[in-house]
């Protein structure tokens, strides 16, 4: 007993937390569009907080560095391991398909995980949409074998596949495959706080090494599970800093670390120092709010997602969708099919990329009046074993009317591919003056060009400061509605160019 307090103990086992601040808490609300000059100032006291590890990398921030922020993810990596070189730095890789939207050969993502860690990654986070381990075992391999800390994720999902013993076998599997540390992924904050004490309770029971969870706060539960968890012995959770924290991004920090003072789980943080960091964070949210690019929609409860099973950034993408069709009315009816493609798909996880294509799927299947009278090349491609194993059977009638008498891989999907490496290298040529532009070449092909070209232009002095403003403030005004700024010269001009479809979904939805 503490102070006279019944039921708090001395034998304290206290609950770590990696915040995500600095990545998916404004990926989740900004769009990815929080800037390294708006890190910096807050870098020293972060450093000093004492959180397992702070998340600052992967996911849509790669992308967006260099579509939206004219920066190089590389060098962002680089500067945050210098100002906060006493915590771990994390990042999310989305396993065979790195940071991009394909699979990847073995040495492009073996050189990749490589360049990470010597960039300043310690934490590397790594899941498959599909929960196949085939697609993230390179992963793995070689996150470990350049002395990264190995954290496999299980992607959370709700179905008649996925039962707590389906999660069990698969941290049993992770564990043997040699995982350090295990991620309870519950990217659309499906996971209630019940049902996460037992799943957690369960782990504890068979699982040796930590279990860490990471839930968002968009159904308005994320609080009760984080804590649900932390009182069944969870070892790690994510948090974000209050000014980007709950909505559709994780649960805030300071209510949890308040919550559990003088409790055996008391997480030893600062409130003090927790508030001085959100002090500044305040500032940033505060400015991006008033630029449009916080919606206030990303801060609200939407219990649709308890309903319907759909991830918030999915929900949005979807009425984006059916605007452009002039099709508002058919809301509920896509609402609707979402369950019934999904389940005809062998019930995957709604993540990404799997989230677009059965949602863009479900989509058509209700604009064009007859069920897969149009399938997307996307929905060929997983129903022909392209993204992995699906996790349940596929509807044979379905399948059989959207790929014909195509061949089914069964193999691992990365076993077909050549290695990329080299090609890529001499693709890309002198624009590239290192491996780790060669990476953001492989990933983003487009972007990272017309990036390496605006680098050389300011470089030689070809691209004035004023033209700069002029790129940044029409991409920032674009939004998410923005493609990506090709920078032509021509006659001594520059020009915006839209090169990429719009249609590219990924930056909200993408954990």
């Amino acid at each position: 007993m503490i102070g006279g307090k019944p039921g708090f103990k001395t034998n304290k086992k206290p609950l770590l937390i990696t915040d995500t601040i600095l990545r998916d808490a404004h990926q989740s609300q900004a769009a990815t569009r929080m800037r390294t000059e708006d890190m910096l100032p807050a870098c020293a006291i972060l450093d000093s907080i004492g959180y397992w590890s702070l998340e600052c990398w992967g996911g849509a921030t790669f992308d967006s560095c260099m579509r939206f922020l004219d920066e190089d993810p590389w060098e962002r990596l680089r500067t945050l391991k210098k100002a906060m070189p006493n915590t771990k730095l994390q990042m999310l890789l989305r396993g065979q398909n790195i940071l991009g939207y394909r699979n990847y050969s073995d040495d492009v993502l073996d050189k990749f995980c490589k360049k990470s860690i010597e960039n300043g990654i310690d934490v590397v986070r790594i899941f498959d949409a599909l929960n196949d381990v085939r697609n993230i075992k390179q992963a793995m391999k070689s996150v470990k074998e350049y002395g990264g800390l190995c954290e496999p994720a299980m992607s959370y999902t709700i179905s008649p596949i996925h039962s707590e013993q389906y999660f069990v076998d698969l941290a049993l599997k992770l564990e043997d495959m040699g995982a350090d540390v295990i991620c309870i992924k519950d990217m659309a904050n499906l996971l209630l706080p019940i049902a996460a004490q037992s799943l957690v309770t369960k782990l504890k029971k068979r699982i040796k090494v930590p279990i860490h969870l990471h839930t968002h706060n968009t159904t308005g539960t994320g609080d009760m599970v984080n804590l649900m968890a932390a009182l069944a012995g969870v070892d790690i959770v994510d948090c974000a800093l209050s000014p980007m924290g709950n909505g559709t991004a994780q649960p805030a920090t300071e209510p949890l670390v308040a919550t559990l003072k003088d409790h055996e789980r008391d997480t030893d943080l600062d409130l003090e120092k927790l508030s001085e960091a959100a002090k500044h964070f305040r500032s940033v949210a505060d400015r991006l709010f008033a630029e449009g690019i916080i919606d206030p929609k990303v801060l609200q409860v939407d219990t649709n997602t308890l309903i319907y099973q759909v991830p918030g950034g999915m929900l949005s993408n979807l009425i984006s969708q059916l605007k452009e069709a002039k099709a508002e009315d058919k809301y509920y009816a896509v609402l609707e099919e979402i369950p019934r493609v999904r389940k005809e798909f062998g019930y995957p996880p709604l993540v990404t990329p799997t989230s677009q294509i059965v949602g863009t799927q479900a989509v058509m299947n209700v604009l064009f009046g007859e069920r897969y009278k149009m399938a997307t090349k996307e929905s060929k491609a997983l129903l022909r074993g392209e993204y992995g194993q699906l996790p349940g059977p596929v509807d044979k009638n379905v399948q059989k009317k959207v790929i014909g008498d195509d061949k089914v891989i069964v193999c691992r999907p990365a076993d077909l591919l050549e290695p990329e490496m080299e090609k890529l290298t001499a693709e890309i040529g002198d624009l590239a003056r290192s491996e780790e532009d060669v990476l953001s070449y492989a990933l983003f092909p487009q972007v990272a060009r017309s990036f390496f070209e605006r680098r050389n232009a300011r470089e030689k002095g070809e691209l004035d400061e004023e033209t700069i403003a002029v790129i940044t403030a029409a991409v920032q005004e674009s939004g998410s509605k923005a493609t990506h700024p090709l920078i032509r010269n021509s006659g001594g001009s520059y020009q915006i160019t839209a090169d990429i479809p719009a249609a590219n979904p990924m930056t909200r939805n993408c954990r």
